[in-house]
């Protein structure tokens, strides 16, 4: 066979591009389509146990026996264990209102009863979300407002059941668009919000083993050694550039700590690690290496520079004022290297003083 019979036509290279992406989009539709079905299927076993609970007065007791019965009448079907049928109880008494199943509305009251829960999450969202991640969101949030920005960001950022966990207890909706910046002052109207909601205050960098006294060098090859994590911390979109990016300017020698590239947001990110409190002139040296990322790196179709201060306790008074005397686009955050107990958990935590006083209550009973 010659050369020129094997060669390929103009164009082939695209189009097994082309037909390649149809077959990932057809492949997601079709595993959406399943997870949409099924998790209207446990919505309405839900909906029939809760009817006949109410209509006959069954008990919590009948959901064993269902449990035992599905498995020996539909042995090959998954899914119907005892506390994954509980679980489709509470997944529709969580939402007796959807959109697939109007005639059930008489069954559970008027709309007028529960408008937050049918208002924040149409049926749409709803089977968006696995059903996994239900299970965890009904048990962890119960702030319902609360839960669907969890459900949101999931179905946006593809969260897997641990990250949407991990995300859910480092309360990441307290943490997003806190960060002290002069975003809305240096940037357009439409995308400064979209900025501003990019970026968190604290960070945590909870997966980092730092000595009190540690060293910023030590901070960032923490960060790198950690990559992954970091990045998951940092947020969907961050693509790592180079730790220690070095900048050749006026015969002098400059390093970047940390340079990303936001693929959402189009624009690189410098990101520079402080220890210890915010110091007002870390925001001219800031403005300065956006100002050579954007003349050296940046695309003629690329975002303006972005650049972001970690500090552990950045002075959001000090640091409003340093930033509205600098021309590029630059937030101010915190990281934590543990995270604080929340106040009520705290007090709720017995002292050594108390422990010890049981122990020797616990030893005094004993020798009686």
């Amino acid at each position: 066979m010659s050369n020129k019979s094997q060669a390929l036509p103009i164009g082939y290279a695209e189009l097994l591009t082309d037909i390649k992406q149809h077959v990932r989009h057809a492949q997601t539709r079709a595993m959406l389509a399943v997870n949409a079905e099924l998790i209207r299927l446990y919505w309405e076993i839900g909906a029939l146990i809760n009817t006949r609970q109410q209509q006959e007065g069954w008990g919590a007791g009948v959901i064993p026996r269902l449990a035992r019965d599905l498995h020996n009448e539909l042995p090959e079907e998954k899914g119907f264990s005892e506390r994954n049928i509980k679980r489709m109880l509470a997944f529709y008494r969580e939402y007796p209102l959807l959109h697939f199943m109007p005639q059930t509305v008489a069954q559970t009251g008027t709309l007028s009863e529960v408008p937050q829960a049918a208002a924040l999450f149409p049926a749409e969202l709803l089977q968006a979300v696995p059903w996994g991640h239900h299970a965890e969101l009904i048990a962890k949030v119960k702030d319902l407002p609360t839960r669907c920005w969890y459900m949101q960001a999931a179905v946006h950022n593809g969260w897997s059941r641990n990250i949407l966990v991990m995300q859910i207890e480092s309360a990441a909706h307290q943490r997003k668009g806190k960060a002290t910046s002069n975003f809305a002052s240096r940037l357009p109207a439409a995308d400064s919000d979209l900025v501003q909601q990019t970026l968190k205050d604290p960070y945590l960098f909870d997966f980092l083993t730092l000595e009190p006294g540690f060293h910023e060098r030590e901070l960032e090859t923490g960060l790198v050694a950690h990559l992954e994590k970091f990045l998951l911390e940092l947020g969907q979109g961050f693509a790592f550039v180079g730790r220690q990016y070095h900048l050749d300017i006026g015969e002098q020698d400059f390093y970047i700590d940390l340079l990303f590239y936001h693929l959402k947001l189009r624009c690189y990110v410098v990101i520079e690690l402080k220890r210890g409190d915010f110091k007002p002139e870390y925001a001219g040296k800031m403005n300065f290496y956006c100002s050579v990322v954007d003349d050296k790196l940046r695309h003629e179709t690329d975002q303006p520079t972005i650049g972001l201060i970690l500090c552990q306790q950045p002075n959001r008074v000090l640091a409003e004022y340093a930033l509205r005397g600098v021309d590029k686009p630059i937030g101010v955050s915190s990281y934590e290297l543990t995270r604080a107990l929340p106040e009520a958990l705290e007090s709720s935590l017995p002292s050594i003083e108390q422990i010890e006083r049981e122990l020797q209550g616990m030893e005094g009973a004993a020798d009686e």
